[in-house]
């Protein structure tokens, strides 16, 4: 797990990937035919074969937040880079990318369920707005801080929303350089801006032009107290996409995923998510549609320091990708 732990602890807020770009160049060069970025920064590591070409996605970036302004007291007022909740950031620390740390907090007088995000500030320890400016300027962008800690059988670190995504395509190049003859031109791409809009995902696909595409990302779990209802839980196996808010999932890349895992004895669950979506949404719609589907790995306390994944889902997840890569994908 050191290159799970070292992923998740790089610091790479939506737009500002280049620290776990560095890991994952560091991590496959010697795996690959060819490895590049494009003007957006993904990083693109093209492993040539026979066939179609196969688009293989997970995002780079994490949620985080930027600097708005800087009050007269030394106090940063903020916005955030991708989905930031009030909840899930009061009392948290962000690091910024120079390395200062601030604490992030309410304003006295308001209910937790009035707060905006608008209502919180970060307080770095500063005494006034000129001593604040010496160490961090409007515009600068933070991520929230979340130690890797590992149990027996499970992960809980900030970021693994989509760090995971992007540990099981490292370790699916790894599975198969084993394969003598791949039946697929294969792009694996590690995107930025995931969080913003689905945004590198969208150039890298008009520019590859894939015939087929898989994502790898996180989803939710429904073996929570609530009311979310969900046939997804932790620790019983990868999750299938079939649709979420951003894609209907082909039936023959969906039904390719299912049939690799009976005949490979790989446990999975089927995964219907009624709020939220991955890089597929964008990159089915690309070069007059692209057949998609989404490997998900089931993850509680999304979009938090502390989300939490099994590491038997995750094998699972690195045994489907691998096993369909070895079959070859073909309509």
């Amino acid at each position: 797990m050191k290159l799970l732990k070292m992923l998740t602890q790089a610091a790479a807020p939506s737009g500002n990937e280049e620290n776990v770009s560095f890991v994952i160049e560091n991590e496959i060069a010697s795996l690959v035919d060819e490895l590049y970025k494009d003007t957006s920064g993904n990083l693109i590591a093209h492993i040539k074969g026979n066939g179609e070409k196969v688009m293989l996605d997970a995002h780079m970036d994490e949620i985080g937040i930027i600097v708005t302004f800087i009050e007269d007291n030394g106090l940063l007022r903020f916005s955030n880079l991708g989905g930031v909740s009030v909840a899930n950031a009061i009392s948290q620390r962000v690091r910024f990318l120079n390395g200062e740390m601030g604490v992030v907090f309410n304003e006295d007088g308001a209910k937790l369920e009035d707060l905006k995000l608008s209502d919180l500030y970060i307080d770095i320890g500063a005494k006034s707005k000129e001593e604040a400016e010496t160490k961090i300027k409007v515009g600068d962008v933070a991520c929230f801080e979340g130690g890797f800690t590992q149990t027996e059988n499970r992960v809980v670190s900030k970021a693994l929303d989509d760090r995971v995504g992007c540990y099981v395509l490292i370790e699916t190049m790894k599975n198969i350089k084993e394969i003598k003859e791949l039946k697929n031109d294969l792009y694996f791409v590690f995107c930025v801006s995931e969080e913003l809009g689905l945004r590198g995902a969208k150039v890298a696909a008009n520019v590859i032009a894939p015939d087929y595409a898989v994502s790898v990302d996180v989803t939710r779990t429904g073996d929570l107290p609530g009311k979310l209802k969900m046939a997804v839980k932790l620790g019983e196996g990868t999750a299938v996409k079939v649709k979420d808010s951003s894609v209907l999932c082909h039936p023959y890349i969906k039904d390719f995923m299912v049939k690799t895992c009976v005949e490979n004895n790989i446990s999975y669950q089927l995964e219907v998510l009624e709020k939220g979506g991955t890089n597929a949404g964008a990159i089915h719609l690309t070069n007059g549609g692209v057949p998609s589907g989404v490997i998900s790995i089931p993850t509680r306390y999304i979009h938090s320091p502390s989300e939490m994944i099994d590491l038997g889902d995750v094998d699972a997840s690195i045994k489907l990708l691998t096993k369909m890569i070895e079959k070859g994908f073909k309509m």
